[in-house]
């Protein structure tokens, strides 16, 4: 645990300094990455399973998923108290995304004159969703029910396979509730490579999604203007902004939810009380006793940050610079605190809002931006798999009334045949 002291006047860049963390990609990943992209594209399905018997060791007979297989999987390997809660999270975050949806609009702002947006789905979206070792039907719903929410008439799920070639049930299982039967048994860069270019089996993608390790995030970046790509995620951080009626035992926990997630997991608590971090340190040791992952969290444990601020509008102004993926408020009045916080990609109000709710079950998204970038980026939502198009029309005569401020607008940019082709209309005959 390291603690410091923010006063009054101080620099609060300092400390985001301090906690932002460097993503800088290796050289050795950045080649690999391109090596396996440029082989997608020479090769496609091959490549593809060559890739994931060199990289998974695995030789996959198909890179599909069957229908049988997701129906056998909600049949067979779930129970029904899995698919009853997989059911009620997925009805939550369809409440809350479809506030999100935009609508088109015009005006008439001058006679003769209508201007316009349509707002419309993207044609076919990629979702990239963790496994091998672990299972992440969260993510699934996370990714899939906003795209859904816009309207995408095509969603592939690619996820990587075990090592006995499977898919994890609670995976096919959340994509079985979705209705998505669109799943390939790959993951890693060639995924990726795949949902940029496709292959014979495997149709291009105008957007891909989702969380991945090192060589998925360098195989989006390089992607990225191919495709779009949602963002680049670094590692979960979680920053507490605590008073004096915080519970050290709840905030040591909540700390501990995104330690295990990850060594280099972002733990910063900012707090008026200068009594905390010392029955913060002793809740922390307690419950990494009995933590099955402790091996994990204690070293994000050990790198905890903790301010101490002289009153919480200060903490505000360093969780700001600080921008946090989630901010948990456990203080005595939250609702009074939300108003003084700009910049951060969840917030968390009260000592019974813990960020696992957000993780799963509450609605909003926990696909958040990381590593500061919530002072310009925001969470996944609908508007991520929407795109827009501006119209115009103009009718004869309000057309000759701004003609002339059009070509002279083009001439004094020196193009002079984009004032001709306004001047041409002007001379029309009748």
């Amino acid at each position: 645990m390291n603690i410091i002291n923010f006063e009054k006047g101080s620099a609060a860049a300092s400390i985001g300094a301090i906690v932002r963390r460097t993503t800088e990609t290796s050289e050795e990943v950045r080649s690999s990455v391109s090596k396996i992209i440029e082989d997608v594209k020479a090769r496609g399905d091959a490549a593809l399973m060559a890739w994931t018997e060199k990289l998974d060791g695995v030789k996959l007979q198909s890179l599909r998923i069957s229908d049988e297989t997701i129906e056998a999987a909600m049949r067979d390997q779930v129970t029904q108290e899995d698919l009853r809660v997989l059911k009620t999270a997925v009805a939550h975050l369809r409440t809350y995304h479809e506030k999100q949806l935009e609508k088109g609009y015009e005006i008439q702002p001058r006679p003769g004159v209508s201007l316009g947006q349509r707002i419309v789905p993207l044609r076919r979206v990629g979702l990239y969703i963790p496994g091998g070792k672990a299972a992440y039907p969260s993510t699934v719903l996370m990714n899939a029910i906003p795209a859904q929410v816009a309207g995408v008439p095509e969603i592939a799920i690619f996820t990587p396979p075990s090592k006995e070639g499977s898919v994890n049930p609670y995976v096919l299982a959340a994509a079985g509730i979705l209705g998505i039967k669109e799943i390939y048994a790959v993951g890693g860069a060639q995924a990726v490579a795949a949902c940029a270019n496709g292959t014979e089996t495997i149709a291009p993608c105008d957007k891909i999604a989702g969380p991945g390790n090192q060589y998925v995030a360098e195989a989006k970046r390089q992607v990225s203007g191919q495709i779009a790509i949602d963002m680049i995620a670094g590692p979960s951080e979680v920053l507490i902004i605590a008073d004096q009626t915080a519970d050290p035992e709840l905030v040591a926990a909540d700390l501990l939810a995104q330690a295990e997630h990850d060594e280099r997991a972002g733990l910063v608590v900012l707090t008026t009380d200068e009594s905390l971090p010392e029955r913060l340190k002793a809740a922390l040791d307690r419950q990494l006793e009995t933590l099955p992952k402790r091996d994990i969290a204690s070293v994000s444990a050990a790198n905890l940050l903790v301010v101490l601020c002289d009153d919480l509008e200060d903490a505000c102004l360093v969780s700001d610079v600080i921008a946090p993926e989630h901010l948990e408020l456990m203080v005595e009045n939250p609702r009074a605190l939300l108003d003084k916080v700009n910049y951060a990609g969840s917030v968390f109000l009260g000592s019974y809002t813990p960020e696992a709710l957000g993780d799963y079950y509450a609605g909003t998204n926990h696909t958040l931006p990381t590593n500061g970038t919530a002072r310009f980026s925001s969470p996944l939502g609908v508007y991520d798999f929407m795109t827009r198009f501006s119209y115009l029309e103009y009718t004869k005569e309000a057309f000759m009334k701004e003609a002339s401020d059009v070509e002279h607008f083009a001439r004094l940019e020196g193009l002079d045949a984009h004032a001709a082709s306004v001047t041409k209309r002007k001379n029309l005959k009748p």
